[in-house]
Order: C-alpha cells, then structure tokens, then sequence
C-alpha cells in the first residue's frame, strides 16, 4: 500500500481528509508542522507528500525545498485557502507536482494522488540512467558559453518535447526540428547538444536565412587568403569550427539549391575543402537543423532536395505552440520576468490577476518571442511592484477580441464541449480541462452543475 504524509496545522480538515485517503486504500500520516513533517520523512519513505501552504513553523514551498534538497523523487502537492496563480507559480519552480486549492474535490484528489503516484514509478525507473548521465557529464566543460533557456513545461506537450530530447541527445542521429517562429527551436537544439556526450565540445549556430547564396561556401567551408576578392585572412567555416561537437543550422530550407548540393555533399563525405585550398579537412560533426516551413512541401516542388531531407530527417521534433501549451505560459512569464528584471535593474515581484487571464487567454501568435518581449515592455513601463493591465499594449488586447477560440457560447454548447473534451481526454479530468483550456476545478463545478459523472 502506498503512504502519503500529510503535513497540515488545522486538526479537523486533516482528519477528513486523512479517512478520505484511508478509505481509498492509502496509508495516511499526518504531522501538524515542519519540524514534525522533516522528522517523518527521515523516517519513512512516502510516496507523496500533501503540505498546506501555510505552517505554524514555515510554509509548504520551504517543506518543497527541504525535500528536493535531499534530492528525493517524493511528489509534492501543495493545499491552500489562498489560491494565488503567483504562488502556485513559484511552486512549480521549486518542483511541486501540483497544487489544489481548498475546498478540496474528492475526485480531483484521487486524481492528483494516481498521477503523482505514476509520475514517482516512471522517475524511479529512470534514475539509475539519469545519475550514471549526470556522473559522466558533470566534469566536462562546456563551450557553448552559456545555459540555454530551457524551462521544462508541465504541460502534457511539454513532457513529450522533453522525453523527446532526453532520447535523441545520447546518440549521433541527425535532428530536424520544427515548429512555428519564436517557439525557441535553437533553445531545444542547445538543449539537444548539452544532453549529449559532445557537450564539452563547440556548439555552433547558423542562420541559414542570413547567408547570402554567395558565400554560403565560404561560411560553411572557409577559405584561404587571397582565394577571391576581398578574402584578406584565411578564414574557418562553420563545419570545422563545430567539428567534434554540434552543428545547428537554423532555417534550413533557406538554403538555395546549389547550397543544398554542397551541404549533402559534406555531411556523405564528412570532409570539407576550405575555397582555395588543396587539401581536405575531415569533421566530425553532430548535425541539428530547424525550420518553421514545411520541408516535405518544399521537395514536392522542388525547392528542396529530397535525399538532403531525409539526411537531415533521420529524428523529427517538433516544439508546440506557446497556445497548445497553455499550463506552461506562467512558468515562461516568470522566467521572463526574473530576465528582465537582471537586464533592466527592476524588482518586479509578479503580475495581476487580470494580466494574468490575459496570458492564459490570448492565442500568442509570435509564441515564446512575442511573451519575452511583452513582459520585457512591461517590464520597463511599470512603476509598481506588479505588472497591471494599464500596460497591456493596444494591439495584442484588440487581436484577442477578435478571436473567439476556446469560449463557451451557450450553455447548450458549453455541456456539448464538456461531453466531448472528456471523451477525447478517455475521462481524464486534468486532461479535459486541459483541452477546453480551464481550471481543472471549474471543469469539475461544471460537471457538478450539469450532472456529468
């Protein structure tokens, strides 16, 4: 039977929901704040752990802290009268499972517990790997200069982008990424080379649309001094400044065809000739690519080449839209706003509720980019310690008004679209509420007030 410690001061809410628990066949303790809480779990191994926010001695997200400092897999959920989006936020940055707010729905705790509970059996099967990656990777150096930004979404699109990347990274497999402009495809390629065991060699990035047909050559190959007009200095390209690690050719299908030829040719022989030379280098490179356009298309009208395609194709990612990821836009909002904050020497703390609605309800057409710029904007423009609608520009507030995606018209459609977003989601509840893009709590008052079981 699997045991959960409940930490929680107010004595009869705990006990209800202690025989709750008990009744659906967990083993339930409870402790009443921090100091009781820590001494249990050095105890005992739980497989989930409930905390209140609010402690006689600390709060829920300290607890959260404590337990992923001692690097434990234990799922946290977090309980609290006071439901803040901000707070929940912070939460999920500490690494908490979930976070409900009180009065609780029995169905929505049986269904936090399964999930938490699953998500504890699929990280224990994978930790011998994860600690074995990370004892080989931890005392290389890295030479990309930097971090990328990635912020591991918990949105369902997220945790596939994720699995994704974590199976791809070991291997040399070519990659071509996809996605819509501004969804941080080269963020997912750096993420790509890191994961790798090529991470402590060069990480090199190249705007395939910024180089111009005619001295693609040059800026792949490189070129000796004196080779043509203008070539005052020898020159390195591109594959021999990667080689060893990984090459990321962004907006790929930017490439004229006779840059195409060129580019299949180097990646069958793997050697390159810098222009002017009369030897060959040979490289050994990872290749990741990225394009926002449809490639296949490209080749049916012969604007790309098919053999290169499928060079390039050998392992396919595609990065969801910043609107298909709705769970994840106020962890991107946070991380963008701790950016600006360093970049502009401002101390913002979060933003309201009513910028908050707005995030989760306009449809970002420019994704991840468009909601860096945004919050940088606001960022700048506000003078208080939080991001309020006066700074919501003209524009983005007109272009939601005039799209009506995701709203209930009537309630004849509203019970219409409940039936089938549960359908669709095999009744997962989470999952339901995920697809008519609502709180997982108004989903189950919705079903309450129409009698949906």
């Amino acid at each position: 039977m699997k045991q959960i410690l409940l930490v929680e001061d107010d004595i009869t809410f705990s006990k209800m929901l202690k025989h709750f628990l008990e009744r659906n066949k967990y083993v339930v303790d409870v402790s009443f704040n921090m100091r009781s809480a820590s001494a249990q779990l050095k105890k005992n191994n739980y497989d989930l752990v409930f905390t209140d926010l609010r402690l006689p001695d600390g709060n829920g997200i300290d607890l959260l802290k404590q337990i992923k400092d001692e690097n434990t897999n234990i799922p946290v959920v977090l309980l609290t009268s006071y439901a803040e989006v901000s707070t929940a936020v912070q939460a999920m940055k500490q690494g908490a499972f979930d976070y409900i707010s009180k009065p609780l729905n029995p169905d929505e705790v049986l269904e936090v517990v399964s999930n938490a509970l699953e998500i504890k059996k699929e990280n224990k099967s994978k930790a011998a790997n994860t600690s074995k990656k990370e004892n080989n990777t931890s005392n290389k150096n890295n030479n990309t200069n930097s971090k990328p930004e990635f912020v591991k979404g918990i949105s369902a699109e997220s945790k596939v982008l994720n699995e994704y990347i974590e199976l791809v990274a070991p291997t040399n497999i070519s990659v071509l990424i996809t996605g819509e402009s501004g969804t941080g495809k080269e963020v997912v390629a750096k993420s790509i080379h890191l994961k790798s065991t090529r991470s402590d060699k060069p990480f090199i990035a190249v705007d395939c649309g910024s180089i111009p047909k005619e001295i693609a050559s040059s800026e792949f190959f490189g070129h000796k001094k004196g080779s043509f007009t203008g070539a005052i200095n020898d020159k390195i390209g591109h594959f021999e400044a990667a080689n060893g690690g990984t090459l990321f050719l962004d907006e790929v299908g930017n490439l004229s065809y006779e840059n195409q030829i060129q580019l299949l040719r180097a990646l069958q022989e793997r050697k390159v000739k810098p222009i002017g030379s009369s030897s060959e280098i040979m490289v050994d490179i990872r290749l990741v690519t990225a394009t926002n356009e449809d490639l296949l298309e490209a080749v049916k009208k012969g604007d790309f080449r098919e053999d290169l395609y499928h060079r390039l194709n050998e392992f396919s990612i595609k990065v969801p839209s910043l609107k298909d990821r709705n769970d994840d836009i106020i962890l991107y909002a946070d991380f963008f706003l701790d950016k600006a904050n360093k970049e502009l020497n401002k101390s913002i703390v979060g933003f309201s509720k009513e910028v908050l609605t707005f995030f989760q309800s306009y449809q970002w057409p420019g994704n991840l980019r468009e909601l860096s710029n945004f919050i940088k904007r606001a960022t700048l423009l506000s003078q208080e310690d939080i991001i309020d609608k006066s700074v919501l520009p003209e524009e983005m507030l007109q272009a939601q008004n005039n799209t009506k995606v995701h709203k209930f018209s009537t309630k004849e459609n509203e019970k219409e679209l409940i039936i089938r977003a549960l359908k669709e989601a095999s009744n997962n509840k989470t999952q339901a509420a995920k697809l008519l893009r609502i709180t997982r709590k108004t989903l189950y008052n919705k079903m309450k007030e129409y009698s949906l079981n």
